[in-house]
């Protein structure tokens, strides 16, 4: 009887794996995705399905992606699309051919389980799995399963170490040469809290070394590097940065073209939508750029407040004394600087916005915010006093001086210059104020929810758009006061600031006087 198999027919050939490929034009976050279509015959012949790993391979260039199969008719038979995330990794040429096959398993396969069923983990298998997590060979399922099993308490301290050690071993590393080289690092959550600017104008303005990147904002109005972009450029390279820090001493810049610890940069977009920050990685985020940049005395600020991401003292220990631990096994010398996060610092929450604060404060101008000011000066006092032979109180006395004498603002500016040029921050198209519903004294402000109005508003996406506030607690409020102004880009997401602004009144909590 005549065989009715396709592959016995000596006139069959099965179709080669290999399809042209072109951009699909649909952002997947980061997961790089493959498109095929229904009726593909490669992804039949291969014996693919919805959501195989798939290895697609361009020239030299391979990434493992996700298949989504296409049911409409904008994708042929013939052919297969990359989302963005797929497309940028293998910057296929015009009309290139693509080879597709089934992905081998992730070699950190088994490492992800072990942690998963509470092994601990040394710092070879934390470097798999960051190998693995920079080449696109771990699903961002697979990446979330990481990052919960890692969150809380679930590292201990020689983790910390293994896996700060892991993610400078992949990525760039900055070597200064002799000498000190300083740093420092906010771990956020307090709205305003913009000293960057100031102290690293103020440490390079008294000679020392402090070349500062920072990240762009993850959950909140603004990071450093959004605030920056809006008077210079920020994204500087290696040989760009270390122009600038050999020229001024300084510089600010983000640090997203570097390379330094760029696994830590992915963990953080998976994180970012779990939010998910435990103790463990988030002081392996914070020393890994750290040392990965080449700095060797780095100055952490805590901020402490109910509504700051640090809540209590005791959380505030628990993670000085983790960094402290981390640090040394990295040869680090770190000081921790635990401040007020209560409400929060300057008056303007989002890019722009606080970009005029800290030009005010570097300018000495009179309307400067005090608290700013003040803030700033205890962060550069405590930077220089991790420097040997500087005496505890006589470094804010140095600081204050940089500041006072104008050379701190020169210093500023010539970095800015060096970065690119300097700019002033521009200006929201719309105003509007949000106002106090009754007389009273303000009793507290939640710093969660005002970030989440500036947020609406547009910030930092628009980055003139904000929130601007000038109360504190304890302040008198009368009905019909601003208690904010809302700051945006359009009349839309001004409408939705305040929309969300009156139906969260405890924002800013006015309580009646006492009789």
């Amino acid at each position: 009887m005549r065989s009715t198999q396709r592959d016995e027919r000596p006139d069959f050939e099965p179709p080669s794996a290999r399809l042209p490929v072109r951009r699909a034009g649909i952002d997947t976050y980061r997961q790089p995705v493959l498109y095929l279509h229904r009726d593909c015959l490669v992804s039949r012949a291969e014996g693919f399905a919805a959501l195989t790993r798939v290895s697609v391979q361009c020239g030299e260039r391979e990434v493992v992606a996700l298949l989504n199969i296409v049911t409409g008719d904008w994708l042929g038979k013939d052919e297969a699309a990359l989302s963005d995330a797929a497309w940028q990794m293998l910057a296929p040429e015009p009309g290139a051919i693509a080879t597709l096959a089934h992905a081998e398993p992730p070699g950190s396969a088994s490492v992800l389980r072990a942690k998963v069923f509470g092994k601990r983990l040394n710092e070879a298998q934390f470097e798999a799995v960051l190998r693995d997590t920079l080449t696109a060979r771990l699903s961002d399922i697979e990446l979330a399963a990481f990052v919960t099993v890692c969150a809380g308490d679930r590292l201990d301290l020689d983790e910390s170490v293994a896996l700060t050690r892991a993610m400078v071993s992949v990525g760039e590393r900055i070597d200064w040469g002799v000498g000190p080289v300083l740093d420092k690092h906010c771990v956020g959550g307090l709205p305003g809290n913009r000293t960057t600017p100031i102290v690293v104008s103020i440490v390079a303005a008294l000679g020392h070394r402090i070349p500062k990147t920072s990240s762009r904002a993850i959950t909140s109005p603004a990071g450093t590097a959004d605030v920056m972009a809006t008077m210079t450029v920020v994204d500087l390279d290696i040989a760009a940065l270390r122009d600038v820090v050999n020229r001024e001493g300084g510089c600010m810049a983000s640090g997203g073209k570097m390379r330094l610890s760029p696994a830590d940069d992915v963990l953080i977009q998976i994180e970012r939508p779990l939010d998910l920050d435990g103790d463990g990685q988030m002081v392996a985020s914070i020393l890994s750029k750290k040392a990965a940049a080449g700095s060797t005395h780095v100055l952490i600020d805590i901020p402490v407040g109910d509504t700051a991401k640090v809540r209590t003292m005791a959380a505030a220990d628990a993670i000085a004394r983790r960094l402290a631990f981390v640090g040394e096994a990295l040869g680090l010398r770190i000081g921790v600087h635990i401040s007020d996060g209560r409400q929060p610092v300057g008056r303007g929450i989002g890019p722009a916005l606080e970009a005029h604060d800290v030009l005010e404060v570097l300018r000495n101008s009179p309307q400067a915010p005090s608290d700013l000011r003040e803030r700033a000066l205890d962060v550069a006092g405590a930077v220089l006093e991790l420097l040997p032979g500087i005496a505890p109180g006589s470094g804010r006395n140095q600081a204050a001086g940089a500041l006072a004498s104008g050379s701190a603002l020169r210093k500023f500016l010539a970095i800015c210059s060096a970065q690119g040029g300097f700019r002033e921050p521009e200006r929201a198209r719309f105003v509007e104020p949000y106002i106090a519903r009754s007389d009273g004294v303000l009793a507290c402000i939640n710093n969660r929810q005002l970030a989440r109005i500036a947020k609406l508003a547009g910030a930092p996406r628009t980055p003139a758009a904000g929130v601007v506030c000038t109360l504190r607690q304890g302040d008198t409020i009368r009905r019909g006061m601003p208690l904010f102004l809302v700051h945006a880009g359009s009349r839309g997401e001004l409408a939705y600031a305040l929309d969300y602004a009156a139906a969260h009144p405890d924002t800013l909590s006015v309580r009646s006087p006492p009789s």
